[in-house]
């Protein structure tokens, strides 16, 4: 699975969020109830993420912001509990990793355990514990991240494979975990959609791997990406349409598919038995690839000659196929070790600065590179 940046930094939210955001401010302003995080953020018209950095005195506001969420909080007679600050300086010593995908596809593909590798090689060496489980969709990972906070078993997340409308994101914001969020490029702090993206990063890769499918002559592409609900599937969706329009002068079709070489061989099926077929196809991951490399025959083709294959994450699996698939290569131990970083910096009240997350490389190999020049496709 391709992903566009190593991630962005969700706002540190000092521990005594978890006390203040059980206190209800009654929208009375009772008496007896004390103003919450929440009542803040209302009146000083950004999000309660924001309100933590400037109460707990964390980078990620700007000095105005920070100035206007302090008067609003002496306003409403904010104060912070004896209990939560005794809280905060509590450290468990562990950040998490719920990945919500299905079991059966990470035994296959080979990207997670990559990225799982370079968080460690990070954390080990700090001391730091990756406490992780495997769950079968977001709202399951929805329950793991909110248990874990009660039980202070994690000083912050690690968010992958965002949704469309994340609850998870959400739940971080409303509790005040401290979280990188693998894959996003928004905003400031300020912002209530810190999952707003660019296909700005998107663009580069595909637009490689089409310059050099059209280069060997093909005219009729076609690519299968991931599920719809993820959000870097829908960036990059868009992506494909734009380049591939600017190539050919019409957008090439893409269809969906949940990553596993069995459905990535169905929507070749169906590719193939449309009027005008795709003589080059561009797969989201290395396990659809290789699958269909493995199942040409099956599928009545030669590969490259009748149909090019172009995997969008490159593995051993890529290397080791006969014919050998072209692929987009990227560090992803490095982007997995960047993560890593950036929420150590936040727990420890670095600001983090912009990402430094490693390119995509276009690797030419055998199944798309055309053995003698032939007529455009």
């Amino acid at each position: 699975m391709i992903s566009s940046s190593a991630g962005r930094v969700r706002p540190a939210a000092a521990a005594a969020t978890r006390s203040e955001e059980t206190d209800v401010a009654g929208a009375s302003g009772a008496a007896d109830r004390r103003p919450t995080i929440r009542d803040i953020a209302r009146v000083s018209g950004v999000s309660k993420a924001s309100v933590s950095y400037a109460l707990n005195d964390q980078p990620g506001v700007s000095p105005q912001t920070r100035e206007r969420i302090l008067a609003a909080a002496e306003q409403l007679g904010w104060r912070p509990s004896a209990a939560a600050r005794s809280l905060s300086n509590a450290r468990a010593g562990a950040v998490g990793l719920a990945i919500a995908r299905d079991v059966r596809l990470l035994g296959e593909e080979p990207y997670y355990m990559r990225f799982i590798a370079g968080m460690e090689s990070v954390l080990a060496a700090q001391g730091v514990s990756l406490l992780l489980t495997v769950v079968p969709d977001v709202d399951a990972a929805v329950g793991v991240l909110r248990g874990w906070w009660a039980e202070r078993r994690v000083d912050g997340v690690v968010l992958t494979d965002l949704r469309v409308d994340d609850p998870r994101l959400d739940l971080v914001a409303e509790l005040g975990i401290p979280c990188a969020v693998r894959g996003a490029t928004g905003g400031p702090a300020e912002r209530d959609d810190p999952a707003a993206e660019s296909v700005d990063g998107e663009r580069g890769p595909l637009a490689d791997v089409v310059a050099h499918l059209t280069a060997q002559g093909h005219r009729r592409l076609a690519r299968v990406g991931g599920p719809e609900h993820f959000q870097h599937t829908q960036r990059r969706n868009l992506a494909w349409r734009e380049v591939t329009r600017a190539a050919l002068g019409r957008a090439q079709p893409v269809l969906a598919a949940d990553y596993t070489g069995r459905a990535g061989l169905e929507a070749v099926r169906r590719l193939l038995a449309r009027a005008h077929p795709p003589t080059a196809v561009v797969f989201d991951n290395d396990v659809m690839a290789a699958t269909v490399v493995a199942e040409r025959r099956s599928l009545g083709v030669r590969v490259p000659e009748d149909l090019a294959v172009v995997a969008g994450e490159d593995s051993f699996l890529c290397r080791l196929a006969d014919p050998s698939i072209s692929a987009l290569r990227r560090d992803v131990a490095a982007d997995g070790a960047a993560s890593a970083a950036l929420l150590l910096d936040v727990l420890a009240g670095r600001d983090p600065g912009s990402p430094q997350t490693p390119g995509h490389e276009f690797i030419a190999r055998a199944s798309s590179t055309a053995t003698r020049p032939g007529p455009a496709r």
